[in-house]
């Protein structure tokens, strides 16, 4: 699908509103490296922002949880990540499951796969960690599932619909409410035509889009030539071709403009919330999702996008 919303007659203060809407209750992420360097989350996020805790691979998980500890006892709610991959077998699932709700008090996590090639234990996805039990048992009552709008490198398109109809299964039998979070990207086109996809297939999960945050273009390609993202990767090395442009800070209005209206114009629409991705920093990227989020911004006239006055250190 080849979406425009600036062919599309919407005034300005709605487009601004459907801004809003969209970002409303968004949700971001750290690292516990990450965490070491900011002093005091509360300098940048609101009470009650949802925080996701990924997990790297290579990473300890004492690490995870001190950071999800971190996080509740400053006032937020943490949604650490499950890496299927990097757990040895169900006894550790349980264990690192319990110390997440004893010490942290989470309630929410999110269930993948994991960036290892070889499984240190017998999971190799997280259907195989949702299928034990043990998520409802410790007392998680959301659980986040890996979506995939440009498809995956490493899965067939084929196995990517059965794990998807297994997700939406799997919700139905579990006490958790289940929701689709995406990895991040930067065009709308790919994501909406994703979304019709999915729903035409029988997909009632809600979605959860990943928006890259404030940073350089050069920091953005390392990061999606990491992650392996597809049609956004060659949007991306188009504007690259001006080398000049490799250290200007890149903004996710646009994306943010074509996803609202989408959200909007179609009341079928998948998507229900916007998860950051602090490419460039958590600061930067929080002061101006906030910022948006409040209204504090003004679309461009020709509706390509949205500038903020407000200053963005």
């Amino acid at each position: 699908m080849n979406f425009d919303s600036t062919a599309l007659p919407v005034a300005a203060d709605d487009r601004k509103q459907q801004v809003m809407d969209l970002l409303e209750g968004f949700s971001i992420e750290t690292t516990p490296g990450s965490a070491a360097k900011i002093p005091d989350y509360r300098e940048h996020l609101r009470p009650g922002t949802t925080v996701a805790v990924t997990f790297l691979p290579g990473s300890d998980f004492a690490d995870t949880v001190a950071t999800a500890k971190r996080l509740r006892d400053e006032g937020f709610d943490p949604a650490p990540h499950v890496a299927a991959r990097s757990i040895a077998g169900k006894r550790d699932l349980e264990e690192y499951l319990k110390r997440l709700q004893g010490e942290a008090g989470v309630t929410q996590a999110v269930a993948l796969a994991g960036a290892v090639d070889q499984p240190l234990g017998e999971f190799e996805n997280s259907m195989q960690l949702l299928e034990t039990g043990l998520f409802d048992k410790y007392g998680i009552t959301r659980i986040g599932v890996a979506g995939h709008p440009e498809g995956n490198l490493d899965i067939s398109d084929d196995d990517l619909k059965a794990a998807l109809d297994w997700k939406n299964a799997f919700a139905e039998r579990s006490d958790a409410q289940v929701y689709i979070a995406t990895q991040f990207c930067f065009q709308a086109a790919p994501i909406i035509a994703w979304d019709q996809a999915i729903r035409a297939e029988g997909n009632l999960l809600p979605i959860h889009i990943g928006m890259p945050g404030l940073a350089t273009l050069r920091t953005l390609i390392n990061h999606s030539k990491a992650c392996g993202i597809g049609p956004s990767m060659r949007f991306l090395t188009r504007q690259a071709r001006n080398v000049a442009k490799l250290m200007t800070v890149s903004t996710p209005d646009r994306l943010l403009l074509d996803l609202a209206h989408y959200q909007a114009s179609d009341p079928d629409c998948g998507i229900r919330k916007i998860h950051v991705y602090p490419l460039g920093g958590l600061k930067k990227s929080a002061h101006w999702t906030y910022a948006v989020a409040d209204g504090d911004f003004a679309v461009r006239p020709d509706g390509k996008g949205f500038t903020v006055p407000r200053q963005i250190a």
